[in-house]
């Protein structure tokens, strides 16, 4: 518990270093509402993709890159011994956030072009029912960059850590089409 606390310190510490490279934005500062994500407007660089809704992915549409705001999550969850009650915080808080996601993508000028949100995971529990569909990153040296940037989150998160299980583990594409997003969330304040 203490090292996890020293880690969760030291994140907190080189957060702000974090969000000025990787150029986010806080949906927080703008809504002043409990939102987990902090997002950027971002081209897609995958390969092709089929949604199960019929929305074709392609290179270079632009997406809503999401971020968890992994420090104010796991100070949230940080004190929550069971890892099942951490997962049902965690799922419940990017549920409620969906919706500011939706006000969101409706206040920028370039909202026409946007053809959904994106985010790239190593846990995926709960995914499909928050309306996210999955798939394979194909680089190998990105799968590597993406693995290495996700295991603090996954140390912190996580209530028994393994080798093999960190081996193992494979980052993936979370992709919804901004329709889906629309249906599910629109209305949901």
């Amino acid at each position: 518990m203490f090292i996890r606390s020293y880690f969760l310190s030291v994140w907190k510490f080189f957060d702000p270093l974090y969000f000025f490279i990787t150029r986010l934005e806080n949906v927080k500062c703008r809504y002043k509402k409990d939102i987990v994500f902090r997002v950027r407007l971002m081209k897609y660089r995958g390969k092709s993709v089929m949604l199960s809704d019929g929305t074709l992915v392609e290179t270079n549409d632009i997406f809503l890159k999401i971020h968890l705001y992994n420090v104010a999550l796991l100070k949230d969850v940080a004190l929550v011994k069971n890892p099942l009650k951490r997962g049902r915080i965690v799922y419940k808080k990017v549920k409620n956030s969906m919706p500011l996601l939706v006000q969101y993508i409706d206040s920028l000028p370039k909202r026409k072009n946007i053809k959904g949100i994106i985010g790239i995971t190593m846990i995926n529990k709960g995914v499909n029912q928050l309306g996210f569909e999955q798939f394979p990153i194909e680089n190998k040296f990105y799968i590597l960059f993406k693995k290495i940037g996700q295991l603090p989150i996954y140390f912190l998160s996580s209530s028994s850590i393994h080798p093999r299980n960190i081996i193992n583990l494979k980052p993936s594409y979370l992709i919804m089409s901004k329709e889906k997003l629309y249906k599910m969330y629109k209305n949901h304040n």
